[in-house]
């Protein structure tokens, strides 16, 4: 196969990631006449990634937080997206090796973000639920609404138990907000879809190895976040470690144990980087040591922005933080400095400008960080659904999500709660899940 690129006298740049910082910097681009931009995806769209929960939660439709490449740049003779696994990279013939071939690159832009964490347990690994994709969100679903379907014909407690329960590792904003939902939804949706389980033996979990939830917000939100879920009734433990998941058990690293058959792994994340790339170039996470101006450590034609990215300020000494954010701002930023070397001008030392943080807990509760305000409760809640419906690309989408938001909000309920799984064709069923787990390792690299 061949990625067919025409080939022009305009520098090519080569973007690797349609995230939030790939898809600016390539939207910024892309009536520049200067270049010519290739962007090269494993998806046909860009995910919208802080509300993977709530399609995990059947909260809104996967459509909803998805918005096509070809619709953001259809009209763009300029830009050329193909749809590919990219397998690495090679700087001295500067080119990419993709599954369609390989593409060569005058600057080469890496924004292959962050993948999920298991810090090398190979149980969890394989037994884990992870939600870093909007697939594993769908998959996490069926998962959890099969599991209400599976309890109503099981014969032990012990069975039902493991069924229902749920146990949360990771107390940052994606466990924090998955937790509060799934209070909620044991509170006023279930009980309705499912009368003949008795929701009052359905425990949650969140697990936390710190010593405080929310760890990168202020002291207040912490503990906001804190008491708002144990109001829900979930069961928080900080300074607790999960050491081992067989399918059943969760153990700790105290020694204590809890049965489920449902372990949602929200712990921590590590970077995509390409293969190819120089080891010393790759710092704490597998983060790519970049400078001032996201050039790769010891390269001025290849550049890392967002999660992949590690870029020290003085006020950051560690990297920024691994969300929207900064890739958000580092790829607006790179964009006006290739326009600068493109009319022979200095670049801009790139420097983050914190505007806030925030997570919501659940219906009418969040927690805002500002950096002149802190606030909680219900006017933080407005402002969280304010900030990320703003966020989301297309008219369409924030429409839908309004109408979802505003329906839930009202109501108690949702009429997403469905279980669509993959139909598998007949044939050699053994062949065909091998060449299905083949690719998910493919994906996972």
């Amino acid at each position: 196969m061949n990625p067919n690129i025409p080939q022009t006298d305009r520098k090519r740049i080569v973007i690797v990631g349609a995230g939030f910082g790939g898809l600016k910097l390539a939207r910024y681009l892309s009536r520049r006449k200067e270049f010519q931009v290739v962007l090269l995806n494993r998806q046909n769209y860009h995910e919208f990634q802080p509300l993977y929960y709530q399609v995990a939660t059947a909260g809104l439709e996967a459509n909803s937080i998805l918005f096509p490449l070809r619709a953001v740049f259809g009209d763009c003779k300029n830009v050329h997206i193909r749809v590919t696994n990219v397998t690495g990279v090679r700087p001295a013939d500067k080119a990419v090796d993709t599954e369609l071939g390989p593409v060569t690159y005058d600057y080469l832009v890496m924004a292959t973000g962050a993948d999920t964490n298991f810090f090398n347990q190979q149980n969890i690994i394989e037994k884990a639920l992870p939600m870093k994709s909007v697939a594993e969100a769908i998959a996490l679903r069926n998962r959890m609404l099969q599991n209400f379907e599976d309890a109503l014909s099981v014969e032990t407690l012990d069975e039902r138990e493991g069924l229902m329960d749920v146990v949360v590792v990771g107390g940052g904003p994606t466990g924090v907000e998955l937790c509060g939902t799934l209070a909620e939804m044991r509170k006023t949706v279930l009980p309705s879809d499912y009368p003949e389980l008795d929701f009052k033996m359905m425990d949650i979990f969140l697990i936390e190895s710190g010593g405080e939830l929310l760890g990168p917000m202020s002291v207040q939100s912490q503990q906001h976040s804190l008491d708002y879920l144990q109001k829900l009734g979930v069961n928080v433990r900080l300074n607790t470690r999960v050491k081992d998941f067989d399918g059943r058990v969760v153990t700790m690293n105290d020694g204590t144990t809890l049965r489920t058959n449902n372990l949602i792994w929200a712990a921590g994340v590590k970077a995509n980087p390409l293969a190819g790339l120089p080891p010393e170039v790759l710092g704490r996470g597998g983060r790519i040591l970049v400078n001032r101006y996201n050039q790769v450590q010891g390269f001025t034609d290849i550049f890392a922005i967002g999660d992949v990215a590690l870029m020290a300020e003085e006020k950051w000494p560690n990297g920024h933080p691994q969300i929207a954010q900064p890739a958000i701002q580092q790829g607006r930023h790179l964009a006006k400095n290739m326009i600068r070397w493109a009319k022979n001008e200095p670049p801009v030392e790139f420097t983050y400008r914190d505007l806030g943080t925030m997570a919501t807990i659940g219906r009418g509760l969040a927690v805002v960080d500002l950096p002149f305000l802190k606030f909680q409760g219900f006017f933080a809640w407005i402002t969280w659904l304010f900030v990320h419906l703003m966020s989301i690309v297309g008219v369409k989408n924030r429409l839908a999500i309004f109408l979802n938001w505003m329906f839930n909000y009202l109501t108690y309920n949702n009429s997403l709660r469905l279980i669509i799984r993959q139909k598998m064709p007949k044939g050699n069923m053994a062949a065909m899940q091998e060449k299905l787990s083949d690719q998910m390792e493919v994906s996972k690299t």
